[in-house]
């Protein structure tokens, strides 16, 4: 699947259950778990991304979050934190954060257990009793 378009803008969560090559601008959360998410040269992200492999040609702000592997390639730029058993900086790839593969495990039960819970429950949680 591809959200192809350099003009192309989306605030929210994507989500997918094949692999994704994103141009364009997202800002919000890219779930897509058991598949790959490539961002292209000319695209941004601002938000997390949950992947099985991340490939990062443009740029990303937020936490990549990888079950496989996450590469950042020489025209890259990363701001975040990497949570990821394998990862890759290519020369010229820019990268500014934490990589911390010991706290991979944690993180992906932390964002499952987000990206199951209903959107409405902390708001229900918020509402002060009557």
């Amino acid at each position: 699947m591809s959200l192809n378009g350099r003009t192309l803008s989306i605030r929210g969560t994507v989500e997918s259950v094949e692999d994704l090559l994103i141009e364009g601008r997202i800002e919000g959360h890219i779930w897509n778990e058991d598949h790959a998410v490539t961002i292209a040269a000319d695209a941004s992200v601002t938000g997390d991304i949950v992947a099985r492999q991340i490939t990062v040609r443009g740029a990303v702000e937020g936490m990549l979050l990888a079950t496989g592997r996450v590469d950042i390639m020489d025209e890259a730029s990363v701001v975040g934190r990497v949570l990821s058993q394998k990862l890759m900086l290519a020369d010229g790839g820019l990268f500014n954060g934490k990589a911390e593969p010991q706290h991979l495990d944690a993180a992906l039960k932390v964002a499952r257990h987000r990206h199951t819970e209903p959107a409405s429950a902390p708001a229900a949680a918020a509402k002060p009793a009557e």
